[in-house]
């Protein structure tokens, strides 16, 4: 992974440790792989590197004054990290735009959770987790070793996170142009790849693609805040066998309807798009019903 500007040496404090500076720690080791990082009591005097939960620094949170989010979300060295460099990390697989965007997404649904925990004690069951690789209290085992070896199970996760976020923006011109080619809501995209965050702020109702265990699938794509489909498949439907889908459709090969509505299966793709359109007329004569002219 491509270096950034990171001095080679940072130093956060030493004891028990939490899930907040554990994920800088990853945080640094994937922006600058190879930084040193050391724990302790004190900040030695002179030190020039940087300095993370402890200090009362840029990066620490502890001080009275320290940053709040504008939602009230009171920031913790991860996320005071996150928001100096997150961005900058995002762009090595997403646009500037893209970047921006993925940057505020991953603070809002990953590490506010984490820092607000961190905070307040409020609890997180990823906090809890990070919490248990901490040496128990009769343990022969040293905190610092604990630590690294929490760091190394956050920079695996943080790996993951970061290469579904890019996963996402190499998508997204792909599902644009599918979009762009959209009929009567529906999507076809020619292979899997992720769809939601594109879709979900267009007009497609459904979104059909080659399923990762053969044949096609279709989806119902969810719209608005609340993510409601505006068209479910039917409720006679759900939950069917194959046979059973088979005579209610006369479709030859639908094979699954998930129990709550939003996936079918077939073996053919134009079977998977029947679905669709059945499913429409299902929900247009459901609203003629319900709204008579």
């Amino acid at each position: 992974m491509q270096q950034y500007e990171l001095p080679p040496y940072a130093l956060t404090h030493a004891g028990k440790f939490h899930a907040d500076d554990v994920f800088s720690g990853a945080l640094l080791r994937l922006l600058r792989p190879g930084i040193g990082i050391s724990r302790v009591f004190q900040i030695p005097e002179g030190f020039d590197g940087l300095v993370f939960d402890i200090g009362w620094g840029e990066f620490d949170h502890h001080q009275q004054g320290a940053p709040v989010r504008e939602n009230g979300v009171p920031y913790a060295a991860f996320g005071l990290l996150w928001r100096a460099f997150g961005e900058q990390l995002l762009r090595r697989g997403c646009s500037p735009e893209e970047a921006a965007r993925e940057a505020a997404h991953f603070d809002e649904k990953f590490i506010q959770p984490l820092d607000l925990d961190d905070n307040t004690g409020c609890g997180s069951e990823l906090a809890s987790a990070v919490g248990a690789f901490n040496p128990a209290w009769d343990s022969d085992v040293s905190a610092d070793e604990r630590y690294f070896e929490a760091v190394e199970f956050a920079c695996g996760i943080l790996k993951r996170k970061l290469e579904e976020i890019w996963a996402v923006c190499r998508a997204s011109a792909r599902v644009r142009e599918a979009l762009a080619n959209m009929q009567n809501g529906v999507v076809v995209l020619d292979c899997y790849c992720p769809w939601k965050y594109v879709l979900a702020h267009s007009d497609a109702q459904f979104v059909v693609y080659p399923s990762q265990r053969g044949g096609f699938g279709a989806q119902v794509v969810p719209s608005g805040e609340d993510g409601e489909a505006p068209v479910d498949f039917p409720a006679a439907w759900a939950g069917q066998e194959a046979e059973k889908l088979q005579q209610l459709t006369g479709l030859s090969t639908i094979r699954f309807c998930h129990k709550s509505r939003f996936l079918v299966t077939c073996d053919t793709l134009e079977d998977a798009v029947a679905a669709c359109r059945l499913a429409q007329q299902a929900g247009e004569k459901k609203t003629k019903e319900m709204f008579p002219a």
